[in-house]
């Protein structure tokens, strides 16, 4: 067992490090190609942060834990908001003042999750699930790019994008770091799922409770780091950005990949239990954040943010 934590901690630590070199390789390099810091803060940015549950979810699906690959990907959702939120409002109230792309996107999300839970109404992913979904990403993505040349520059998110992605990296340091971090990245989910299926053995747990807890909350310390520091700089709508962004990624790429890769029936908590809450906890900071005086300006106080990192808590707890 002690093996296996072992194993868990250092694919933690590689999927840290893999992912903050990656998002910087990958953001460098397509703006040195002449991309808008707001396009690639939509696409590139959004899908490399969550680069940690996809390559987690894909290894665990060759593997034939599907179960797992889907919790990591609910766990991820529910742990982005309820931890990662959570926590940083209650650092520091995020505020979002001024951002049209969020406003539009973040219905897409509820949309999406309340979509995406129709497919497991027969407690099973099939392959077409899986081709359906990731149908849907192809979609997004689409509309993302047009978003992304169509809206105005003076977007706070694209201001908060252009101070953050790297301006001074040369093509051949932007590319370097971009192999660099999915190298340690693919080293680090194989390393991290190995761990967590030999714990589940060891300890008699189901892979879906492993990949709802372990997994979730190892692949969001990315965002929690990205949110934490976005929110103490007053970058909020990066910080929301990131969430929001991420948790789409994670129900369509994350459990369309492991669908198609590995079709599997599923545990009736799922539908029953998982996924409702993590419904509730998109749809609960929807109407926290936002103004029904005004679309222009939305806040999640420090005691939203405490009652956010209370549902994780005890939504955790009850799964114990």
């Amino acid at each position: 067992m002690l093996l296996n934590s072992l194993a868990i901690l250092a694919g933690i630590a590689m999927l840290l490090y893999g992912a903050d070199r990656f998002v910087v390789g990958a953001s460098a390099t397509a703006r040195n190609l002449g991309l808008s810091p707001l396009l690639i803060g939509l696409t590139i940015v959004g899908f490399a942060t969550s680069a940690p549950e996809i390559l987690v979810s894909i290894a665990a699906a060759g593997r034939g834990a599907t179960d797992m690959a889907v919790g990591n990907a609910i766990g991820s959702n529910i742990a982005n908001i309820g931890l990662v939120l959570g926590i940083g409002a209650m650092i520091q109230p995020i505020l979002i003042s001024g951002s049209d792309t969020l406003r539009r996107e973040f219905p897409i999300l509820i949309i999406i999750t309340l979509g995406s839970a129709l497919l497991f109404l027969d407690d099973a992913l099939t392959r077409t699930d899986g081709f359906i979904l990731l149908g849907t990403l192809l979609i997004f993505l689409v509309w993302v790019v047009r978003l992304g040349y169509a809206s105005a520059g003076d977007d706070s998110m694209a201001i908060e994008y252009d101070e953050e992605i790297p301006d001074d990296m040369s093509m051949g340091s932007a590319v370097l770091w971009l192999i660099v971090g999915l190298a340690i990245l693919l080293v680090g989910a194989n390393t991290l799922v190995w761990g967590a299926e030999e714990l589940a053995r060891a300890l008699g747990v189901s892979e879906l409770i492993i990949g709802l807890t372990i997994l979730a909350i190892g692949t969001s310390l990315p965002e929690l780091a990205v949110t934490v520091m976005s929110a103490y700089k007053g970058e909020a709508g990066l910080a929301l950005g990131n969430i929001v962004g991420s948790n789409i990624y994670n129900l369509l790429a994350v459990v369309g990949s492991a669908a198609v890769i590995h079709p599997a029936a599923l545990e009736p908590e799922v539908l029953r239990l998982h996924i409702p809450v993590m419904a509730g906890f998109t749809i609960g900071l929807y109407l926290m954040v936002y103004n029904f005086k005004s679309d222009k300006v939305a806040i999640i106080k420090r005691h939203h943010g405490a009652i956010l990192f209370a549902g994780f808590i005890a939504y955790h707890l009850y799964n114990l």
